[in-house]
């Protein structure tokens, strides 16, 4: 089984009052869907490059299966883990297709077009992220959501065992933000460790099978059930549950106006 593992990680930066992570520690097993939550600035994004083995904390380590993260080859990295980073960019004009095989790297050949043995796998997370249609269009045309919905696709067309993405529902309407929720939920449920840090706390609420609260670098919370006073600790903002289960929402009220989430 799966065990990503963090230990006492910090993260410094010269000029910055204080660290960015600092002693963070938690255990992630597959099939968990973690959902990561905090204010702007709190540290999830690079708590996620760490655990993806993208950054190098200054203290601490990171394991994967009791041994060091470090050790594995980026080829080797890769066929386990897909990362989709906060706010991703593409400057090149190449079909959607090809942006989403992009995500089987380390099984593509290094030249000539796609193999025919990798195209159910392509023709699958197209489908899954709603972009069958576009699979030939240039993906520097598509709008924001569609993008972020190709980089999603781009991100699970390996079926990795872990999978690690940063605010994957920013810029996506209603439906398609629900859609991509349930398919990440989906392949937590088939055995894979998936750890998403959203701002959607209602979102995160039905769907996450576990809440790590990120507040100033370090970790307030970690829980199955998301609360009215986690939430005021993470944000300042009172907070009130509407509902129980899949149908649970959170009311949020400040001093000046009042949001439904």
């Amino acid at each position: 089984m799966t065990i990503l593992a963090a230990e006492n990680i910090t993260v410094t930066r010269p000029g910055r009052g204080r660290p960015i992570l600092n002693g963070v520690s938690l255990q992630a097993h597959a099939g968990e869907f973690i959902a990561v939550i905090g204010p702007n600035g709190a540290g999830k994004s690079t708590l996620l490059k760490v655990l993806a083995g993208l950054l190098t904390p200054d203290a601490g380590r990171v394991l994967l299966d009791a041994g060091p993260l470090r050790a594995l080859s980026a080829r080797q990295l890769a066929a386990r883990r897909a990362y989709l980073p906060q706010s991703p960019r593409l400057e090149w004009p190449i079909p959607v297709e090809r942006l989403v095989a992009l995500g089987l790297t380390p099984r593509l050949p290094a030249t000539g077009g796609l193999p025919q043995s990798l195209r159910p796998a392509i023709d699958r997370a197209l489908a899954a992220c709603a972009l069958s249609g576009q699979r030939d269009q240039a993906a520097t045309t598509l709008s924001g959501g569609e993008f972020a919905r190709a980089m999603l696709a781009r991100a699970i067309v390996s079926e990795p065992a872990i999978l690690i993405v940063d605010e994957p529902i920013t810029g996506l309407d209603p439906r398609h933000a629900m859609t991509s929720m349930n398919l990440l939920s989906d392949f937590a449920r088939n055995g894979a460790l998936v750890i998403a840090s959203l701002h959607d706390l209602t979102l995160a609420a039905r769907h996450a099978s576990r809440v790590v609260v990120v507040v100033d670098g370090g970790v307030v919370g970690d829980t199955d059930s998301l609360t009215e006073e986690l939430i005021h600790r993470a944000f300042g903002v009172r907070a009130m549950a509407v509902g129980a289960g899949p149908e649970r929402s959170f009311t949020l009220v400040s001093t000046s106006e009042k949001s439904a989430l």
